[in-house]
């Protein structure tokens, strides 16, 4: 059976483990107001969500 002679270092773990990260939750765009937004979420610009005005948005 193969055994290590070495114990692998914490540096040379993680740079093997540089690929396991998550990826990240790419933004699309409004269809109200075309200002980027998260996917199943409530527009931060507009307040709309699937064509409902859910929160009342300030005008800054």
């Amino acid at each position: 059976m193969a055994v290590p002679k070495r114990r692998t270092s914490k540096s040379r773990k993680r740079l093997r483990r540089t690929h396991h990260r998550a990826k990240g939750i790419p933004s699309q765009a409004c269809p109200r107001c075309g200002d980027p937004k998260l996917p199943h979420r409530v527009c931060g610009t507009c307040g709309f969500y699937r064509g409902k005005k859910m929160i009342e948005v300030e005008d800054s």
